[in-house]
């Protein structure tokens, strides 16, 4: 069969773990050809891992749809707001695309792809991971099968955890909504999509609370200085000391976390030190200018009265929890270490779901609980014409994605938002 060839605009975090993959398991199914990417280190990666010619590599992506189509895949990994353009421009030249979530920053810019990709008859395959981890598989299976009956009631929290609060959402790309997105969308779009595909109903009603409370200038310590290397008096006792968090790994520990901060592939100590003294990185966490919530709860209403209370906050270790209550029994489940029980009504026994029984190919360990490499699986599937189960349409994504919007709508108002009027505004 022969390779499908790929183009990828932006070559951070996202664009370099998906050709990655790529390269490490699946080099019999795709060939990266060309990239874009304004960081020359991060650019060279890609050149240098794919074998990509010179001619072939870009500092912006507007050169490649100047050509003739030369691929079958473009994938697009910048930042939300700038998503919206280099989508049209491929899907006008007919190019499929992988597209990391969120679509876009509105929904207008949400729907204006929505309907390029549907009147080119291209497929926009959302980055919605989490469809493709064992652990959300497992749980749509064990609903689907009618175990715990009719799910009622679902309470689910996105426990953010605390440095990745700090590192993307106060000190890093996403923590101001002017430049970025709302919270909501950029880091639980997924949480909401999620959800619609458990319940496999649509969300009819939003009503939500959440500020920015605590990452803020009035809590900021007595003394403490604009960068944390300049000598804070609370460095010590502070978790989120930059130097800890970037330079002695003592905190995060997560390699991700460096690649972010210093714009290095492979950043050294070196590096790290440049980093909290030149960027935003390396400022004290109640000293930017970030405006996005640190916490925030959703209220949800689904057809046939199905109720969800839904929280994310940063004020965690990180990980995602659920407790689903159906009319026969419950799930009480944990992401990190794959943890689902489930208790029977009628037997008022507990069970643990075996995973290793309930093995697919759809999601494989690895990034995002395994959802980084099922989603290229499912990618290399779809374009072979067989269609995962945790595969959605672009529509699909964009009506999720709606929820995230109108819960934003909700905590800036103070109202309850009905689903379907909110959508009527962008149609």
């Amino acid at each position: 069969m022969q390779k499908k060839k790929v183009i990828v605009i932006g070559c951070g975090s996202r664009g370099k773990t998906y050709t990655d993959i790529m390269k490490s398991n699946f080099k019999d199914d795709f060939e990266v050809v060309a990239c874009a990417e304004p960081i020359a280190d991060r650019r060279n990666y890609i050149q240098k891992t794919h074998s990509i010619p010179h001619d072939m590599c870009f500092e912006s992506w507007e050169p490649i749809f100047e050509r003739e189509k030369f691929a079958d895949l473009v994938i697009i990994a910048t930042m939300d707001r700038d998503h919206l353009a280099p989508a049209m421009a491929a899907i006008e030249k007919g190019y499929n695309l992988l597209l990391e979530k969120p679509v876009a920053a509105t929904p207008e810019e949400c729907r204006m792809i929505q309907k390029a990709a549907e009147k080119k008859g291209v497929f926009v395959l959302v980055c919605h991971v989490l469809r493709y981890t064992r652990f959300f598989i497992a749980l749509k299976n064990i609903i689907d099968s009618g175990e715990i009956g009719k799910v009622m009631n679902i309470q689910a929290i996105e426990s953010v955890g605390d440095v990745h609060q700090t590192h993307s959402f106060v000190r890093g790309n996403w923590g101001n909504s002017e430049k970025s997105s709302c919270m909501i969308l950029q880091k639980t779009c997924h949480d909401m999509d999620i959800l619609a595909w458990l319940i496999g109903k649509k969300c009819t009603e939003v009503h939500s609370f959440g500020s920015l409370s605590y990452f803020k200038k009035e809590n900021a310590p007595k003394g403490s200085p604009e960068y944390c290397y300049e000598g804070c008096p609370v460095g010590d006792s502070c978790p989120y000391n930059a130097e800890k968090v970037y330079v002695d790994m003592k905190y995060g520990g997560e390699g991700w976390l460096d690649f972010v901060a210093t714009e290095k592939v492979f950043p050294t100590k070196d590096d790290c030190i440049n980093a909290i003294k030149n960027s935003p990185y390396g400022r004290c966490v109640f000293k930017c200018d970030n405006n996005v919530v640190d916490h925030q709860t959703v209220n949800l209403k689904f057809g046939d009265d199905v109720y969800v209370d839904f929280a994310m906050s940063a004020f965690t270790e990180g990980g995602r929890v659920l407790r689903i209550m159906g009319t026969q029994g419950e799930i009480n489940a944990k992401m990190n270490g794959d943890q689902i029980e489930i208790f029977n009504f009628l037997t008022r026994n507990t069970r643990n779901y075996d995973f290793d029984s309930a093995a697919t190919d759809e999601a494989i360990t690895g990034g995002h609980g395994g959802g980084d490499t099922g989603i290229i699986y499912a990618l290399r599937d779809l374009m072979n014409g067989k269609v995962s189960n945790s595969v959605c349409e672009i529509g699909e994504s964009c009506d999720n994605h709606m929820i995230s919007f109108a819960a934003e709508e909700s905590r800036l108002t103070g109202k309850a938002i009905n689903i379907k009027e909110f959508e009527e505004r962008f149609r």
